[in-house]
């Protein structure tokens, strides 16, 4: 079932858990997310980033995405990841698309808060919801970021700007970096507190992949409500994929269906393993009330 973004996040909110907001790369991936979803009773955010988006088109995405969505009990939406493209965001709200992230983080703060007021307008005209993003998290996904702090305000900032963007979530940064982490993050869930002091909007953790349960458990309980994973796909879904090949080049057996089921398998226990983390399993049945 197709559910707005926000929904989830306002159920997760109320009932301390998060939901988690996954990065994938094709239909394959896709198909794995949801069976995860699904064997859990959990909602998840179906996130794709810039670059996957322009190498399939938006409407393959689009159609992708509504096949599988519509004849699933899983409360699903479609989110576009760390977008920084004004014009590649309109197309994904015009597309029906359930969120976006606009990330403005390489702009001044006028600059930021101007195009993300435009942005927003723009989408809830069309019932799109909007995370936005002014200070950069750091890391490089999918060509998108910076490996340094280039933007860095207080948390009063944010909020401020949020309430006169109406920005309906918020992707701070929070001690957590894109990719895999080289060294231990000095991670921030009190700043998470400090938000909630002051704003009722979701608050968005990005850098999921590497994080121990302990530490998801920290940021949930802090007040967290979408959490991201993209690095542990792709590498569940590469190494998979290896494995298999390996032992097709072992066999001398070359069979790609055998390989999309090993791939597909290995990409959904991966996926299953965040969502207990995330304390979303069993959750499906909240949203879906709140939706009623």
């Amino acid at each position: 079932m197709i559910v707005p973004t926000s929904t989830m996040l306002t159920a997760a909110s109320k009932a301390a858990f998060a939901v988690p907001a996954v990065n994938i790369l094709d239909n394959l991936s896709l198909r794995a997310v949801v069976a995860a979803a699904e064997e859990t009773e959990a909602p998840v955010i179906i996130q794709v980033s810039v670059k996957t988006v322009r190498s399939f088109g938006v409407r393959l995405v689009t159609e992708m995405f509504r096949e599988v969505a519509t004849s699933s009990p899983a409360p699903l939406s479609l989110h576009l990841d760390h977008c920084p493209d004004v014009e590649l965001i309109r197309e994904v709200v015009d597309a029906g698309w359930q969120s976006v992230l606009f990330d403005a983080s390489d702009r001044d703060l006028n600059q930021a808060e101007e195009e993300t007021a435009q942005v927003v307008a723009y989408a809830h005209a069309a019932g799109v919801d909007v995370e936005s993003e002014i200070e950069n998290i750091i890391g490089v996904e999918d060509g998108v970021g910076s490996d340094e702090a280039i933007h860095s305000y207080g948390v009063g900032t944010l909020v401020e700007v949020a309430n006169r963007t109406n920005a309906d979530f918020i992707a701070p940064q929070l001690g957590t970096a894109h990719g895999s982490y080289k060294s231990k993050p000095q991670l921030l869930p009190d700043r998470v507190r400090e938000f909630l002091k002051l704003t009722d909007r979701p608050i968005v953790l990005h850098g999921g992949t590497g994080l121990s349960p302990q530490d998801f458990s920290e940021f949930i309980h802090a007040g967290v409500s979408k959490i991201n994973v993209s690095t542990a796909l792709k590498e569940s879904y590469m190494r998979s994929a290896k494995a298999h090949l390996d032992v097709a080049s072992a066999k001398n057996e070359w069979e790609p269906t055998r390989l999309f089921a090993d791939v597909l398998s290995g990409v959904r226990q991966e996926i299953v393993g965040f969502i207990h983390m995330f304390s979303a399993a069993g959750k499906a049945d909240l949203v879906a009330e709140a939706v009623k």
